[in-house]
């Protein structure tokens, strides 16, 4: 479905270690209605997963998607990049029909 680059995995380790880890927290990726482009995706550590969700093990990294969100995410790679102009999650997706300045909006 979707994939993170080793760089993303180590950082998410490092945010689900800050946040107090358990056996069922993970890495919350989602695709929610709004942006400048129509739809924005949405990262949070979270606890554990919600009944209906898809979960993945991505390297060590348990994901949980939910079914609006999975929809949009196939063939989705996230990158964690530090440049000068600052640090942060940044999604290449193949499905995407455009997308704005800021990086995390797109169409479909």
């Amino acid at each position: 479905m979707l994939t993170l680059t080793p760089t993303a995995v180590t950082k998410v380790q490092e945010f689900i270690t800050d946040h107090g880890s358990s056996d069922v927290s993970g890495l919350r990726v989602a695709v929610l209605p709004g942006g400048c482009s129509g739809f924005q995706y949405g990262l949070n550590i979270e606890d554990g997963p919600e009944t209906d969700d898809e979960i993945f093990d991505l390297s060590g990294v348990r994901i949980f998607v939910d079914p609006f969100s999975a929809q949009y995410l196939e063939g989705v790679e996230i990158d964690y990049v530090t440049s000068m102009m600052g640090s942060g999650f940044s999604f290449r997706n193949p499905n995407a029909a455009g997308g704005c300045g800021c990086g995390s909006s797109f169409t479909v």
